[in-house]
């Protein structure tokens, strides 16, 4: 099978080449961790768990490594936390078992590498001191700052002309920048803000720097494909690229860049002023995660998308169809010659830049059989069961709580997160603080409703 990706880099649509089919690797931005995930951050999500299934299926699945991360260090995680009253870390931990528990209802898998922002703060400090070194970044007033004139290239992957940026750009009050351009890599922390020692002083890291620091660490300086929404193209990925290529000196820091296009709703764009912002929690309320998750899909991927009620409607009606008489116990040598056909055509149009809705057609005019492995490769295969509707098993989860707690004692923090990350996948949150009377730690949870 060969698969055909548009290559936002490029602007057109190219054969897929891996650096090397045994490690095929991609990067994908994941949530910044405040707040409940919108639908609008749904459809990444479900766009690139569809490219991580066909990856697996094509170079099978030990060979392919999907890193998405978590930044959890972020000025609005700041705001949201001294709104609550609640610390930083229990904030943080809240939001990122929400994620997981709304991420694992609507079928995606996860990813093979979950880095957070905050685990990777020596090698954010490590990328600042090479771009310094290289005269791409400088120090100014406890801030230091890429120097975007310092590369020829900026502005090629959102193909900008950096005078047109330059000339309407909402400049920032910073006297310290010498281009107007030029975007924060380190800044000064101050009281209660989240910080670390640096060779800058006290501080924090710039959003930008962390992905690219994150994606080198976990899957080198050039990789294969690097996906998120068009929302981020600019000045996000675009301001990644300028500080992965010139740290390192590469022409690329990914050789196929993929978006997802932009996401309304009812013909209107999502704000909560409207009263149409709508989070994956308040949807799995009234539909089953699958429903959701196909009707996302019945948009191509690259195309802006209208999330409607009917849309909705009509998916779990597809969804009702296809699974009568579904065919759970076949395999693939089982196919009768039409069923294998039109399976061959569903894998085609998939391949073909993960042309979804043709691939949906293609399943209408399947068998039972047919149908199995089609659904399971858009990660449609069994009707999605919801966490949140789960019997509480309190014993269990206390169980893996006080063995949690034992892990961070002993300093094991690989174990600790694994089980955090178990309890997410379970919709539980976790809360955890000081007992100010013991200086212990004590982790009280919830289910993540």
């Amino acid at each position: 099978m060969k698969l055909k990706l548009y290559n936002t880099r490029t602007r057109r649509k190219e054969l897929f080449r891996p650096i090397d089919p045994k490690a095929v690797r991609m990067y994908v931005c994941g949530p910044t961790v405040y707040d409940f995930a919108h639908i609008g951050n749904a459809r990444p999500v479900i766009v690139f768990d569809v490219l991580f299934r066909l990856l697996r299926h094509i170079y099978g699945a030990e060979h392919v490594i999907y890193a998405r991360n978590i930044t959890d260090v972020d000025d609005k995680i700041n705001a949201r936390a001294a709104a609550e009253g609640v610390s930083i870390r229990e904030l943080t931990e809240r939001t990122a078992a929400q994620f997981h528990a709304d991420a694992a209802a609507i079928g995606a898998l996860p990813p093979t590498i979950e880095p957070r922002a905050t685990e990777h703060i020596a090698e954010m400090i490590a990328l600042v001191e090479r771009l310094v070194e290289r005269g791409h970044a400088y120090a100014a007033e406890g801030h230091v700052l890429f120097n975007v004139p310092s590369d020829d290239d900026y502005g090629g992957l959102s193909r900008r002309s950096v005078d047109d940026m330059r000339a309407g750009a909402r400049v920032e009050v910073a006297p310290y920048k010498r281009d107007p351009m030029d975007f924060v890599l380190w800044k000064p922390s101050e009281g209660a803000e989240p910080g670390w020692e640096s060779p800058w002083g006290f501080g924090r890291p710039g959003w930008h720097l962390e992905c690219s620091a994150m994606a080198e660490k976990h899957l080198g300086t050039v990789f294969d494909i690097h996906g998120g929404g068009i929302d981020l193209l600019f000045p996000h990925h675009e301001n990644e690229l300028a500080q992965s290529t010139c740290a390192h000196d590469t022409e690329v820091m990914a050789n196929y860049w993929v978006h997802n296009g932009h996401l309304q709703v009812e013909g209107q764009k999502m704000s909560k002023s409207l009263g149409n912002f709508i989070t994956i929690r308040d949807l799995l309320k009234d539909w089953p995660g699958d429903v959701i998750r196909l009707n996302m899909l019945r948009t191509h991927y690259r195309q802006p998308m209208d999330w409607t009620a009917k849309g909705l409607a009509e998916s779990d009606q597809m969804l009702r169809r296809w699974r009568t008489n579904l065919s759970h116990e076949a395999s693939e040598d089982d196919l009768d010659s039409k069923d294998f056909a039109e399976l061959e055509f569903f894998r085609r149009d998939l391949a073909d830049d993960l042309n979804t809705p043709m691939a949906i057609a293609e399943i209408h005019k399947m068998g039972p059989s047919g149908r199995k492995f089609a659904l399971d490769l858009l990660g449609l295969g069994e009707p999605a069961e919801d966490p949140r509707l789960m019997a509480v098993d309190e014993t269990g989860i206390e169980a893996r709580i006080t063995a949690r707690l034992a892990a961070r004692k002993s300093k094991n923090w690989a174990e600790a997160d694994r089980i955090r990350d178990e309890l997410a996948a379970m919709g539980v949150a976790l809360m955890d603080a000081k007992n100010p009377a013991t200086g212990e730690i004590e982790t009280t949870w919830e289910i993540a409703r």
